[in-house]
């Protein structure tokens, strides 16, 4: 009885994110901080995360720099071969500048890379277990532009951001028949907001909170053209949509000095069970804890964190281990499974931090952070084969090893 695997699926690009496919944190001084930034300031870093604390500029403040990230995913589908992901280093763009206009008004501005996902496997080994649909490479990666404009009185601070995101999403895989699936490269543009607050309590307790919108993107026979071979073998009842919408989130965050110390804590849900879609592929909503602390000398800083995230995507319902043909709706479940697990592999959780900064000068300064999250295992029921005479799925178990590490480096520059 020859089978062949029928398939590893399709989703998202270079996987540098974490948080879901958002990365923990924006720039080098929040990533040391294991993301932390809603409570406290990172002057010109702080224009995506809180817009409202780009108030600590006295002047105006410029930030630039990248992160290299380095994820590790492993996969084994059935009795397949484990195969490594060949989508193993990527570099992320930040830019930030913050400007004080006068004692009330301040004006920002940047460029970052937000957010990714996906896998290569498209130099797979193959052997008489495997996969000839193995052989797939998927690719998003989304930039956001924003402009923030806030503003400070006494205590209290407040703060809009429009942003551009700028999106693009590649899909392809080796079909059922053996030619390959996918479109091209599909590119959009989409428009969301962001708001900023803060209070400063008192004896260096400061509290903030923010509110990003879900900004919806349209990535043109992409999703449809990769799910439309299910509907063909009567898996899903239609192809899915080709909107991937970034989702919403709310946070609250608490900082506190005192002395060279400085401690924060942020706490942000993620929307994903709302987002078009994640919410079709069946992602959960994230709560995310981002713990950090800094030590501030006359020229070192040092800094350590710890961010926690459960994964969003859980096992759904599974067929039998064979499901005959013309019974295809009962793998709908192994199959959304086969997408979340090893298409969308958003399952880091942990993730540990340190940083350090040093002041060349009052005008000049140097900030990097390393970010390790060790590997998670994931394993789900999935569809790994088709008996190719008389057309029967059958499904197994597919594992997902996930690990990350990523290095950034950032050079800022103040003028009083």
């Amino acid at each position: 009885m020859k089978k062949t695997i029928l398939l590893s699926m399709v989703t998202t690009g270079i996987l540098f994110a974490t948080n879901g496919d958002n990365l923990i944190g924006i720039g080098a001084k929040s990533r040391g901080m294991g993301g932390a930034g809603i409570g406290i300031s990172h002057c010109a870093e702080s224009t995506l995360q809180n817009p409202a604390l780009i108030s600590c500029t006295k002047g105006t403040s410029i930030s630039f720099g990248g992160t290299i990230f380095m994820p590790d995913m492993k996969l084994k589908m059935g009795r397949a071969d484990e195969h490594d992901s060949d989508a193993d280093i990527n570099l992320i763009p930040s830019v930030s500048i913050s400007q004080k206009l006068n004692e009330n008004w301040f004006l920002g501005i940047g460029m970052w890379g937000t957010a990714g996902m996906g896998v290569d496997y498209r130099n797979a080994q193959q052997s008489p277990t495997d996969s000839g649909n193995m052989h797939m490479i998927t690719n998003l990666q989304l930039m956001e532009f924003g402009a923030s404009l806030a503003y400070r009185r006494d205590n209290i601070g407040l703060a809009v951001t429009p942003v551009l995101q700028y999106g693009s999403l590649d899909i392809s895989y080796q079909g059922f028949d053996g030619k390959t699936v996918g479109d091209g490269v599909a590119q959009d543009l989409g428009y969301g907001v962001n708001f900023g607050a803060y209070y400063d309590v008192t004896n260096g307790v400061t509290l903030g909170a923010v509110y990003k919108s879900e900004i919806d993107m349209e990535y043109k026979n992409q999703l449809s053209s990769a799910t439309q071979p299910f509907v063909d073998f009567g898996i899903f009842p239609q192809a899915m949509g080709d909107h991937l919408e970034q989702p919403a989130e709310i946070g609250m965050g608490i900082g506190y000095e005192f002395g060279q110390h400085t401690l924060a804590f942020d706490a942000k849900q993620i929307k994903w069970s709302d987002a078009k879609g994640y919410k079709d592929f069946g992602w959960e909503d994230q709560t995310v804890y981002a713990l950090g602390y800094q030590f501030k000398g006359q020229q070192w800083r040092f800094r350590a964190g710890y961010n926690h995230a459960t994964h969003p995507i859980s096992e759904k319902q599974s067929g039998s281990s064979v499901i005959k043909a013309g019974s295809y709706a009962q793998a709908g479940g192994n199959a959304l499974n086969l997408f979340n697990v090893s298409g969308f592999p958003a399952t880091a959780e942990n993730h540990y931090t340190i940083g350090a900064g040093y002041e060349f000068t009052k005008n000049f300064y140097i900030d990097t952070a390393f970010v390790y999250a060790p590997e998670t295992k994931t394993r789900m029921k999935t569809i790994v084969g088709m008996n190719s005479e008389n057309g029967d799925l059958y499904t197994g178990d597919t594992t997902v090893k996930h690990a990350e590490s990523s290095l950034s480096l950032q050079l800022s520059y103040r003028f009083f």
